[in-house]
């Protein structure tokens, strides 16, 4: 695939050079970011890179304080830190095949990359402001918002390398969740089931694009669910997992919910994954999101309706706002670099934004799907305390079917979502695929 990549470089630069040039700049220094330290110690926190950067240069995702700079008609120029440094390893210069796409530059110290700035306007996108020194016909901008702003909006659709990338991540995640299903039905505490997802990837904390969820029975309830206990329930009665992996720094995000058969709530998990994949199927080139997840909450009240948990029929139940009880949240959002990619209210390159529908405030994506748009599709049903007590004191309580709810709040609640690029007619589903392939 090293020839899609120096593909996806080209369009890359294409696209940006553009931008770069309509908005007055000669060029863009982009930084992978740097390490910041904790409060009050002399440690640090686990590095994140700026996105933008590794949209370039994917292989160097554990690499603080590298810099990229970006011209029309040549070659990208990557300055790669390599410190003298007796307290961590220094990299040595990478010398893969990807590299040819770049000039390297080993440096020490950032005065050398300042050189490169000097008598020329260039745009600087990074973390943390850097201190440049201007001279004569030098013009600095950091972080100038509409060229950020544009390349967001771009970053959406996804070149044949992205989708690889994405397609692999997709690949590996779900080898995790297999493995965690084997765990919790054999018992595992929520922390034991997070540890061996981790050994079946080949990850640890650092390499994943976010927290793993680990929820068993009430704690499926919770959206973000943040904690792991290591003591081990009575019961196990429900697993809520949602976890993914990374591939050259491009992230998978899954979720599955698991439940021994012959309950009614495993029928519940059955017809909310049949839900997700007619909606799924349905998915091509010129979908409206907003309408997806409209259509989503209709036929999840009539899920609820055909469980005989709400009596009132589906119409009734979006009038009176009965379905957000019980799926609070947004069908999904853009995936890529970021878990949550950028530009998902985004209508066009000047962030012209479409903001989501006033009942629906929690909704990632308003945008018409676009082929190469990778994006979650990600509905749930839960039984969440709070929500229901607001529901329980409404007008709309009449049409609750109370007993049954109290007999599935043990349960938590289901989330089940895959991973789907958006293709001219249809879509390709990455994490449907990746489970077949088990």
């Amino acid at each position: 695939m090293i020839s899609a990549f120096f593909q996806h470089l080209e369009q890359t630069q294409q696209r940006t050079v553009s931008l770069i040039t309509q908005q007055g700049y000669d060029q863009l220094l982009i930084g992978s970011g740097s390490l910041h330290g904790h409060f009050l110690d002399d440690t640090r926190y686990p590095f994140r890179p700026n996105p933008h950067f590794v949209l370039w240069v994917p292989f160097l995702a554990e690499h603080p304080d590298c810099w990229l700079l970006v011209r029309n008609g040549q070659k990208p120029v990557l300055f790669y830190y390599t410190p003298t440094d007796f307290w961590h390893l220094t990299p040595e210069l990478p010398s893969d095949e990807w590299t040819k796409a770049f000039e390297l530059v080993a440096y020490d110290d950032f005065a050398a990359v300042e050189s490169q700035l000097k008598g020329h306007n260039t745009a600087v996108i990074n973390e943390q402001l850097v201190t440049i020194t201007a001279s004569d016909n030098t013009a600095i901008n950091q972080n100038p918002q509409a060229l950020i702003t544009a390349l967001n909006f771009h970053r959406a659709v996804k070149t044949e390398w992205e989708q690889h990338c994405l397609r692999e991540a997709n690949y590996l995640a779900v080898k995790g969740h297999a493995a965690a299903e084997a765990a919790f039905l054999a018992g595992k505490s929520e922390y034991e089931i997070n540890q061996i997802y981790f050994s079946a990837i080949a990850h640890n904390e650092r390499d994943m694009p976010y927290d793993n969820i680990i929820g068993l029975n009430e704690h499926a309830a919770v959206l973000h669910y943040q904690f792991q206990q290591r003591t081990v329930p009575d019961q196990h009665r429900t697993l809520l997992i949602d976890a993914g992996a990374r591939f050259n720094s491009y992230a998978a995000d899954i979720t599955r919910t698991f439940t021994p058969e012959g309950s009614l709530f495993a029928d519940l998990v059955r017809g909310l994954d049949d839900l997700q994949q007619q909606l799924c199927n349905q998915i091509s080139a010129g979908s409206n999101f907003i309408a997806l997840h409209e259509q989503m909450h209709l036929m999840i009240a009539d899920l609820l309706n055909r469980f005989g948990i709400i009596t009132a029929n589906p119409e009734i139940q979006l009038e009176q706002g009965i379905t957000r009880t019980f799926y609070p949240h947004g069908l999904g959002h853009l995936l890529g670099l970021q878990v949550h990619d950028v530009g998902g209210w985004q209508q066009d390159e000047a962030g012209t934004l479409l903001n989501p529908p006033e009942e629906h405030p929690f909704l990632r994506l308003t945008r018409t799907l676009e082929e190469g748009h990778v994006i979650t599709i990600e509905p749930g049903v839960y039984f969440i305390p709070q929500l229901l007590k607001e529901l329980k004191n409404s007008p709309s309580s009449e049409h609750v079917n109370w007993a049954m709810v109290e007999q599935l709040l043990p349960y938590g609640g289901i989330r089940i979502e895959d991973n789907i690029c958006v293709q001219k007619d249809g879509s390709e589903n990455y994490t449907r695929d990746g489970f077949a392939k088990l």
